[in-house]
């Protein structure tokens, strides 16, 4: 496995990550013997970076990754790396209710983390969303003081703006910046990525397959369960669906001349953006994660990327990647 490093003062971390999220919520049921064996096959490939949320699942997911390395060869759970997201308010029914950034909260969320983990400190910790109610400065420096303890070795960010970014990077280190990006979802190429890299931050990148629908297993007529919010995404509504898959259509047609799958291309494609991204793959089988793992060795020269713009050029898709209330906690969108 390929290494990179996150940033000018993050860990040096596998070249793809492991997103953990659809083990434990938002893409429908998901089996916990395939998902625990998806852990450990990603693992023994020599994938380091584990990303998980105190959320997803509530709770469920962070106590699945601790069963995934107690039960996994004391070399590969010593070599793992915990990044995990904190910060959103959840309902008894499973709804978001905001995000809460307060420094007090924050040493909760983590000592809640680091039980259900089982785990001494935590690799990469960050808030899921800006908190609009608390400046960033004093969730960042929350952060910075239990790095100090010991409990925390970096400081990371998720989905916020070139400007916040660069007030939280003047409080503290931050290794790096965890935000949407992919194929169809290039917005952080205008501001956030630059500005990212002027003050040494990497990006770890999620969603470079659009939640499956980019990954050219996607079909017009696949039925989502009713707990995949696939249902309520708008690239996945009507007219937008059919547009969006006929790009993948004419991503395909370049894969297949190189003799490799539209999920290798597209997540290629990300890697091929620069060595201060790390793509998450958010593989939640062992068919799937060995896919995603052939993209390493796929090499994208001038000519085939320019041929991938030309198929899917900057702005292309079809509807926004949230629904219109999960767009409005955005920092990154603004």
């Amino acid at each position: 496995m390929q290494t990179r490093t996150l940033g000018t003062t993050g860990p040096q971390t596998s070249a793809l990550g492991l997103g953990c999220m659809g083990m434990s919520a938002l893409y429908g049921d998901a089996d916990r013997a395939e998902s625990l064996a998806t852990v450990h096959a990603a693992l023994d490939a020599g994938i380091t970076l584990l990303d998980t949320g105190d959320f997803y699942g509530m709770g469920h997911n962070e106590l699945l990754i601790n069963e995934a390395l107690r039960t996994a060869p004391a070399g590969a759970r010593e070599k793992a790396l915990l990044s995990v997201k904190f910060g959103a308010l959840r309902t008894v029914e499973g709804g978001f209710t905001g995000y809460d950034g307060r420094p007090a909260a924050v040493k909760n969320f983590a000592a809640y983390s680091l039980q259900r983990l089982g785990a001494d400190h935590i690799d990469i910790y960050r808030i899921a969303r800006l908190d609009p109610d608390v400046p960033v400065e004093e969730t960042v420096g929350a952060i910075a003081e239990l790095v100090e303890a010991g409990h925390v070795r970096h400081i990371g960010l998720s989905e916020v703006g070139a400007e916040t970014l660069r007030r939280a990077a003047a409080v503290a280190p931050v290794s790096d910046l965890q935000i949407e990006y992919s194929l169809i979802s290039r917005g952080i190429e205008q501001e956030i990525l630059p500005t990212a890299r002027e003050l040494g931050i990497g990006i770890t990148a999620y969603g470079v397959l659009s939640r499956g629908l980019i990954s050219g297993h996607f079909s017009r007529d696949r039925q989502l369960a009713a707990n995949d919010f696939r249902g309520m995404s708008p690239r996945f509504q009507g007219a937008n669906l059919d547009h969006n898959l006929s790009l993948v259509e004419a991503l395909r047609k370049i894969a297949e001349q190189k003799g490799v799958s539209v999920a290798q291309t597209a997540i290629a494609w990300v890697l091929a953006q620069g060595e201060d991204i790390v793509p998450l793959i958010g593989a939640r089988t062992r068919e799937r994660l060995s896919e995603a793992l052939g993209a390493v060795d796929v090499t994208l020269d001038a000519g085939d990327l320019a041929a991938v713009e030309q198929a899917v050029p900057a702005g292309a898709a079809a509807g926004d990647r949230y629904p219109a209330n999960q767009m409005a906690h955005l920092d990154s969108e603004r």
